[in-house]
């Protein structure tokens, strides 16, 4: 699911590309972090563990923030698989990155469960070949403190350097071969979380 038939999509739902025990995020470094991450299957000593770092499921958002890889610091695009447990405790424990009267008591309540809270989730609109906005919601995943070491230290079981993959399909783009760029796009279906697991950060 890349941006067809998006009349049919619910406003919220997690995309990706997932197995029965994994699910692909995407991320984009610095090479000095990212070529050495996808080298080893590891994030090197200069990966910042203090720092809130984001994670998405969607190829296509991760293109639309990095450009295609081409912005300065997010040259290398890698994709990591991590562990379902991991990326459903982070769900678990995550707080939406913004104040929702139908979900928090006041907005006092909501800052306190914010810092309380390792991980962070925000709906971005899902982008199309484009980086035009799609009429459904992208989930982006901010991880810090111990959710930040987890990820780096348990969850990952791979990381690949996919910015081959994305230069060739930003190419095509503007060559105009949409269908070919579309065939490129790694699979993302409807990912099978219970609802529970996000009842509290559905906007």
């Amino acid at each position: 699911m890349n941006g067809e038939h998006a009349e049919s999509e619910p406003r919220f739902r997690v995309r990706a590309r997932h197995t029965d025990s994994t699910v692909t995020v995407y991320q984009a470094y610095h090479p000095g972090i990212g070529r050495p991450a996808a080298r080893t299957g590891r994030f090197p000593p200069s990966w910042k563990r203090d720092r809130m770092t984001w994670i998405k499921p969607s190829f296509l958002w991760m293109m639309y923030r990095c450009g295609w890889g081409t912005k300065a610091g997010q040259e290398t695009v890698l994709a990591v698989e991590i562990t379902r447990e991991g990326f459903e405790w982070a769900l678990r424990h995550a707080c939406l990155s913004h104040y929702v009267p139908a979900l928090h008591a006041d907005r006092a309540a909501w800052k306190r469960e914010l810092a309380a809270s390792p991980a962070r989730v925000q709906w971005d609109p899902e982008r199309d070949l484009h980086h035009n906005p799609l009429p459904y919601r992208s989930l982006q995943l901010g991880l810090a403190g111990k959710a930040a070491a987890r990820y780096a230290d348990e969850w990952i079981t791979g990381i690949e350097d996919v910015t081959p993959l994305a230069t060739k399909i930003h190419a095509l783009v503007r060559a105009g071969e949409r269908e070919r760029a579309g065939r490129l796009l790694p699979e993302e279906r409807p990912y099978p979380v219970a609802g529970e697991v996000l009842a509290h950060l559905l906007a």
